[in-house]
Order: structure tokens, then C-alpha cells, then sequence
């Protein structure tokens, strides 16, 4: 089967993009997705999103972890998919797109910066002092210092191997209040199996857990290793969450072809 792919990051987290609209490439296997996210023997990639066809919606978002398992919601996945259809032709002022976790909508502004609203949130749960709470992906947060020294790869694997995470998995997040409305955030993510640049839904998930408004509107810089992005939304009641917007670049990196079996 020949590809023609397109690689796009968003803070860092990169991903293999294909138009599927056509559905050529409905039956891609778990084991080429893996091939294609391979960063040594493939094109290198966090994961992979297929641009679908919809009823209803401008587009569908597939998307699938490195691991080659078709996954939920990921934020800054969902943000380069948005950008990639704008760069395919798809022209909206507001996008209205499908994926796992139900409808999303979509801004891009005229300095590129592409907002992407996310699912509403209900509870945070306390786990031993840290938290869990589900933006569209599982996510654990630990409140930490000198989060930039710490061994996320380390204290992340085992957080997701434990046995009350190991069979669903868990997103381990790692986190850092700068000052009021700053943070730093790393994250371990599962389906990559190690830390990345960025994760959208997690740096959501950090946002929200460190709101800096008991009511009304919150806007809380984010600080990742693969650059900065903005997490806007309500604080209507006691972990009650609602208008949660993901902001941030997201830009296409190259394209290509390639042959796989």
C-alpha cells in the first residue's frame, strides 16, 4: 500500500496524518500504525489520525497511540487535525468535528493559533492528596516541585503499571505551579509508553485542577518541553467545569509517500 502522509506537531507532540476521506485507508492495521509511528524504522510519530468523512460534522477524527490501538481524545492531536484540514481545502471560521469522545469545536485565529473546545468536565477525584480526572483521556496529576528535574519516565511508569492503572491505563502528569496562573506541566503518556513533549488532554486536566478563580472564568499558561499553550474555561460549581478550550500552535512539519506492507 503506498501512503501519502503528512507529519504535523503541536507543542512538540507529532503526528502522521492521513486524508481518509476517500477511505483508502480504512484498513490500515494496528501493526502499520506502530511501523508508521516507528522513529527509527518509520516516519516517527507520539500517534496517528486518519481526517474521515462525517454526516452532520465538517470532519471525523480517528486517532490511534504509537502503540497501534486505536485510542480516545487527544487534545493537541485534535488541534494539528483541525490546522491539517484548513491546509486541505476545509474552510471554516468555526469547526464543528467528531471524534471518540463525542462533537468538538474549532478556532484558528489569524496568528495560527488553533482552539480547540473540549468535553465538559464533572469531578475530580482525590486519590492518596493527587487526582484523577478524565478530559477526554484518563489523566492522573501529582503536584510536585522542580518538576523540570524530575524522573518523569520513571515515577510515570510505574504510576501507569500499578495495579489500579495497569490493565485501562493512565495518563501520569506531572505538575508545577509557577504563580497563580502559570504552571509547568510533563506528562507520561500510555499507548507511547514514555514522556512527551506535550499532551493536550493532560495539560487540560493540569489547568483545571489548578484554577485560580473559585467561580467564573479561568486562563492558565501552560508550560511544556515542546513550548506553551493556554487552557481557557468556567468554574461553574465544586469540579464542575464548562467552555474548556485548548489553545495553541499547531503546523505542519513535511510530507511524503511511502510503500508499506
Amino acid at each position: 500500500m503506498e501512503l501519502i502522509f503528512y507529519k504535523y506537531q503541536g507543542t512538540g507532540n507529532d503526528f502522521v496524518i492521513l486524508d481518509n476521506r476517500d477511505e483508502r485507508y480504512n484498513g490500515l492495521t494496528n501493526e502499520q500504525v506502530r511501523f508508521l509511528c516507528n522513529r527509527r524504522f518509520g516516519i516517527g510519530a507520539d500517534g496517528l489520525m486518519l481526517l474521515n468523512n462525517a454526516n452532520g460534522y465538517d470532519f471525523e477524527m480517528k486517532y490511534y497511540n504509537a502503540d497501534g490501538g486505536e485510542s480516545t481524545m487527544c487534545g493537541n492531536g485534535g488541534r494539528c487535525l483541525v490546522k491539517f484540514a484548513y491546509n486541505m481545502g476545509i474552510r471554516k471560521e468555526k469547526y464543528h468535528f467528531v471524534a471518540v469522545d463525542g462533537p468538538h469545536d474549532a478556532e484558528i485565529d489569524d496568528n495560527g493559533i488553533v482552539s480547540l473546545k473540549m468535553k465538559d468536565v464533572d469531578g475530580i477525584k482525590d486519590y492518596h492528596s493527587d487526582f484523577i480526572l478524565d478530559t477526554g483521556s484518563p489523566h492522573y496529576i501529582k503536584m510536585t516541585h522542580n518538576v523540570l528535574d524530575f524522573d518523569v519516565y520513571k515515577k510515570g511508569k510505574e504510576i501507569r503499571n500499578s495495579n489500579t492503572f495497569a490493565q485501562n491505563g493512565i495518563n501520569v502528569n506531572f505538575v508545577e505551579r509557577k504563580n497563580n496562573d502559570e504552571i509547568i506541566v510533563r506528562t507520561y503518556e500510555r499507548g507511547v509508553e514514555d514522556e512527551t513533549l506535550s499532551c493536550g488532554t493532560g495539560v487540560t486536566a493540569s489547568a483545571l485542577v489548578c484554577y485560580h478563580n473559585e467561580r467564573g472564568f479561568n486562563d492558565v499558561t501552560v508550560q511544556t518541553k515542546g513550548g506553551k499553550l493556554s487552557v481557557e474555561f468556567d468554574r461553574t460549581d465544586e469540579d464542575v467545569f464548562r467552555n474548556i478550550w485548548l489553545c495553541g500552535p499547531a503546523e505542519k512539519v513535511f510530507e511524503g509517500s511511502l510503500t508499506i506492507n
